[in-house]
């Protein structure tokens, strides 16, 4: 089976490269190699190397400079899966399609269900609900839609590297306790996706993140506490739980994103482990 995997130098793709089966024959592309964005460059491709599946992992993901890109943010968000699911149409193909918990408002008490209505607060967060929605559209028999949240690796910039880096470099930080989500290792993410990449019966809209809850405190504390044992950091600083409003940006953000995970752990036989084991397996492969 062919497999192409856009959004080649980000933190999935780089994951999806490392896990890959014997079995697939992957092509991996970023934006120098196709421009997703480009419909005519997106039809050629496609029809050029046939793949038999697509994973998604390319992203508009710029959250606050998205509330004034928002062309931009569309064009990779929308018009991109459009053109993705065009042109797996026309050739028979199927797409693992990588969405988001900023589809949500934020607003629930208890974990988001797939069919939760969503109700996205910033640009970023609407313009992925349309690409999702265009997939569907396009390609409903023939696609997987996976949110995840709060996605970090070993590759790429992300929440675990700042903190490390900031942690070394500041005498104190406060970090935002009144968001709350569950943080998501991206080579968990990856396994699924691979599972689900051999299942081609299997489609519709899953959630996917790491077992647990955490605010972005709780979030700083662990990353703090593994790194000073595995000689990540050579000292510890105070982190300070401050509120949301003490540290406003240009998009909001929902205060509560933690989606229900039962759906995608049934149709994989994969099980979620808590984030925290998930962040210190992470910070092995950094030491």
């Amino acid at each position: 089976m062919k497999v192409l995997i856009t959004g080649k130098g980000g933190q999935l793709a780089w994951e999806l490269e490392q896990l890959a089966p014997e079995k697939f024959e992957v092509i991996s592309v970023g934006i120098n190699e196709l421009d997703i964005t480009n419909e005519k460059l997106v039809s050629d491709f496609i029809a050029e190397n046939k793949p038999d599946l697509v994973i998604n992992a390319a992203a508009y993901t710029a959250v606050d400079q998205a509330e004034k890109d928002s062309d931009l943010a569309y064009a990779v968000n929308e018009l991109g899966v459009k053109y993705l699911a065009q042109a797996c149409k026309k050739i028979g193909a199927r797409i693992l399609h990588i969405s988001t918990d900023f589809v949500f408002d934020g607003t629930s008490a208890s974990p988001y269900q797939t069919d939760a209505i969503p109700n996205p607060l910033n640009v970023y967060g609407a313009s992925k609900l349309a690409g999702d929605i265009a997939l569907n559209e396009i390609l409903p028999e023939s696609s997987v839609i996976v949110r995840t949240a709060w996605v970090y690796a070993v590759h790429g910039n992300n929440f675990v590297k700042s903190m490390l880096r900031l942690m070394q470099e500041k005498p104190q930080l406060g970090i935002i306790y009144d968001q709350v989500g569950t943080p998501t290792w991206a080579k968990g993410l990856a396994q699924w996706l691979w599972i689900i990449a051999g299942k081609p019966e299997v489609t519709g809209t899953y959630h996917w993140t790491d077992a647990g809850v955490a605010s972005w405190y709780d979030f700083a504390i662990a990353i703090q506490e593994l790194g000073i044992e595995k000689g990540l950091l050579n000292k510890s600083i105070p982190v300070l739980p401050i509120p949301a409003t003490a540290y406003p940006t240009p998009a909001k953000r929902p205060v509560f994103s933690v989606i229900d995970k039962t759906s995608a752990e049934e149709v994989s036989g994969l099980s979620t482990v808590h984030w925290r084991k998930q962040l210190s397996s992470m910070m092995d492969e950094l030491v």
